[in-house]
């Protein structure tokens, strides 16, 4: 056995980094506990953005899916609809246009926001269909699974339906890192800036997963980011002297 304490039902709410290299990292948690290390480890996650239409809660798993790699061959051969335009989503619908019967890629905005290259990819499948100022308004089911979709028009005004047996929602993910707010470095979508070694714009904190900077939030890699910040992080208690 590890001698490892494990706190459940706990969330962290700051971090105040040590005053000197080698001294005592703090964590506080909105229970109001205080924990200290010198060497500390992120790894908070990420959460895909919901539509927060009707239906996308009762049908989550049932049709309404997140992930196009994971769960795109459960559609083989069926009509399938991707929300989003920028690369996630385009890259998405191009990844399932392979697999699927047919895409319905849905933009809020006027215009795609994906790369140009990525545009002209999808655009020039025959299987996929684009279209363009659609505002989702609600998951359509038979209570068992999804058989499709209705979307408001921003231009018209007009609300259409389209059949279909999944949908992959791709308009962002949200790292769970807003706690960190002024503690340490992070990018404009508020992922954990790390280098090679898993380490932060501050010494003795580490970070992995889909909270971090780090491509292709996956299960498997974000496995291997933690071993890698642990590596990380016992080299730096080795190496580092005590404050």
């Amino acid at each position: 056995d590890y001698d490892v304490d494990v706190i459940d039902s706990q969330s962290a709410s700051k971090l105040v980094p040590a005053a000197a290299e080698g001294g005592l990292h703090q964590i506080e948690t909105a229970s109001g506990a205080v924990l200290k290390a010198r060497s500390i480890i992120i790894a908070t996650g990420a959460k895909w953005r919901n539509m927060n239409v009707p239906g996308e809660d009762q049908y989550r798993t049932k049709g309404v899916t997140y992930c196009p790699h994971c769960d795109g061959p459960l559609f083989k051969g069926k009509r399938v609809a991707v929300i989003g335009g920028g690369n996630s989503g385009v890259e998405a619908a191009i990844d399932l246009a392979g697999i699927v019967e047919h895409v319905t890629l849905l933009e809020f905005a006027p215009e795609m926001k994906a790369d140009q290259v990525l545009q002209d990819k999808v655009r020039s499948l025959k299987n996929v269909d684009i279209i363009l100022n659609a505002q989702t308004t609600e998951v359509k089911g038979d209570g068992s699974k999804v058989v499709g979709l209705e979307y408001r028009d921003r231009v018209s005004g007009d609300i259409h339906s389209v059949a279909l047996a999944g949908i992959f929602v791709q308009i962002g993910l949200l790292p769970n890192t807003h706690w960190l707010e002024g503690a340490l470095e992070r990018n404009r979508m508020g992922e954990i800036i790390i280098d090679a070694k898993c380490e932060t714009s501050v010494k003795g904190v580490f970070a992995a997963g889909d909270c971090t900077t780090v491509p292709y939030k996956q299960i498997i890699i974000a496995t291997g980011e933690g071993a890698k910040a642990s590596l990380s992080a016992f080299d730096y208690l080795i190496r580092t002297k005590i404050a």
